[in-house]
């Protein structure tokens, strides 16, 4: 199969965990590919994501370097497939990379848990307001620009609303729900869609009120995508340069006590939402 010229984010995290499988057997890419009956470069496209690969080829791959987790390798085998196309792709060439494989990293998660200080969750955001934020994006985007990532975000949103929504916690500080992008009209109706929100079966939000001394985060928005596999987790970070995502293991340790540290010190659902309602009336 030919060589991938654009790698999707999943087919190079594959290509990564396989190479990762390799390096803990002991193999080099060569003696690998000799094993395998395959030449060297064709190893080293695998890993880098530029190779398509089938789940048999996974499973043979995970016998020959010794992997004995039956749970890893299943997951990785659902990972295969070559270059599929989702609604994200349509995106490619008008949006940011790291945005549209954020929408793709979303479309397979097993979980997703995000913690922001500062700005209301990109997947609970009303079309109004997240428009209020683009306008205020530096360097000033072009109302075309504007329009693609609105339609971009609101797409996104769509795990929530499937037949099998995503389970999504979002743990939010309470200075966001005050900052008032938009306006008063705007921010009012976005924290009602927050409520509303609250209340989906397989969505929970919470609050972490002004106050709460033991709250020791930052203003950088975290989302931490949870794979099959805990080795399959991935962090993206939120940064002024784009999207930045992280699947090391210590990494992941980091931000998974992170996000867990920041839950632990919010207000549980019910009195979340109460919060939510007292900021309504305030406005």
């Amino acid at each position: 199969m030919p060589p991938s010229t654009i790698p999707a984010l999943r087919q190079q995290r594959l290509g990564a965990e396989l190479r990762k499988l390799r390096e803990h057997s002991g193999l080099t890419s060569t003696a690998a590919a000799g094993q395998l009956g395959l030449k060297q470069t064709q190893i080293s496209n695998i890993e880098s994501g530029r190779y398509a690969v089938s789940a048999d080829r996974v499973r043979t791959m995970a016998r020959t370097y010794n992997c004995a987790d039956t749970a890893l390798v299943d997951a990785l085998a659902t990972m295969t497939g070559g270059r599929k196309r989702g609604w994200w792709d349509e995106y490619r060439d008008h949006l940011p990379a790291g945005l549209v494989d954020l929408a793709e990293l979303e479309h397979y998660a097993a979980e997703l848990r995000v913690a922001l200080v500062i700005h209301i969750p990109a997947l609970l955001q009303t079309t109004d307001h997240a428009r209020a934020l683009f306008r205020t994006v530096f360097p000033p985007l072009q109302q075309y620009e504007i329009e693609h990532r609105l339609t971009h975000r609101i797409k996104r949103q769509g795990i929530l609303h499937r037949s099998d929504p995503t389970p999504y916690t979002a743990t939010v500080h309470e200075a966001a729900l005050r900052m008032g992008f938009g306006g008063r009209d705007v921010a009012s109706t976005q924290l009602k869609h927050l409520v509303t929100m609250s209340e989906f079966p397989r969505i929970t939000i919470r609050v972490i009120p002004f106050g709460n001394a033991s709250f020791h985060g930052t203003g950088q928005g975290i989302d931490y995508v949870a794979g099959a596999v805990p080795q399959l987790d991935t962090v993206q970070l939120d940064t002024h340069h784009g999207c930045e995502f992280l699947d090391g293991e210590a990494q992941l340790d980091k931000y998974r006590s992170v996000v867990d540290h920041m839950e632990a010190s919010a207000l549980p659902p019910d009195p979340s939402r109460d919060l939510i309602h007292r900021i309504i009336q305030e406005l």
